[in-house]
């Protein structure tokens, strides 16, 4: 493994030292570089493949270049890519929104899942913590993304199964499910269309951020 990186890095400099006489390497010399360290790097070991950092999908390349230039993505490529993540949202299939927030915690809570250690039908976590305050009996989380705490309560949602809560439910469902429908380069992880959570698990974490008597909106 570490003659083929040390193989990898000695073609990269001959590539930049050739590609430098010239006008320097572009976006897909690069990325095309950076693959080949990956691929030459990253092994599949139990359930973690390598194929995650390899074939990643056409959101992820474009904000990957984006954050390789250093520019953000113009209006109109943002725009379609939160267009054609929109359209792959899964709404609940039974027409339920709100679970357990009881579960929704626990799910909150839970960071496993998805490592080498792990074995395949074992339940993900939604790891939620952290990057969000959730619940303010709870002191330790991250600050990459914004306090949900009083998620519902701020919102006004008194009923969540009201007509007048379906568009800010609607919105924590597809948000948790594709957050890139509304942030095409969102941080967050896309945890329903990517298959972190299942449909029931992403109902019970709504229930946590809008049912009045979860500890989020107290």
């Amino acid at each position: 493994m570490k003659k083929n990186i040390q193989l990898v890095l000695s073609g990269i400099a001959v590539a930049l030292l050739v590609v430098g006489c010239a006008s320097g390497p572009s976006v897909a010399e690069l990325n095309e570089l950076t693959r080949q360290i990956v691929k030459a790097s990253f092994r599949d070991e139990g359930i973690a493949k390598a194929d995650r950092l390899l074939n990643t999908d056409e959101t992820n390349r474009a904000c990957s270049e984006a954050d390789a230039t250093g520019k953000p993505l113009d209006e109109k490529t943002a725009k379609a890519l939160e267009e054609m993540n929109f359209k792959a949202i899964q709404w609940p299939s039974d027409g339920q929104f709100i679970g357990d927030w009881k579960q929704g915690e626990v799910i909150a809570q839970s960071g496993r899942g998805l490592t080498w250690t792990d074995k395949a039908g074992d339940v993900n976590g939604g790891n939620c913590y952290n990057c969000h305050q959730i619940s303010k009996t709870e002191i330790s989380y991250g600050t990459i993304g914004p306090s949900l705490y009083n998620y519902g309560k701020i919102r006004g949602v008194t009923d969540p199964n009201s007509p007048d809560s379906k568009p800010i439910v609607e919105y924590t469902w597809g948000k948790i499910w594709n957050s890139k429908a509304y942030n095409a380069c969102s941080n967050m992880p896309r945890a329903g269309h990517m298959g972190i959570l299942t449909e029931a698990q992403v109902r019970h974490v709504v229930g946590l951020l809008l049912d009045p008597k979860s500890p989020v909106n107290q």
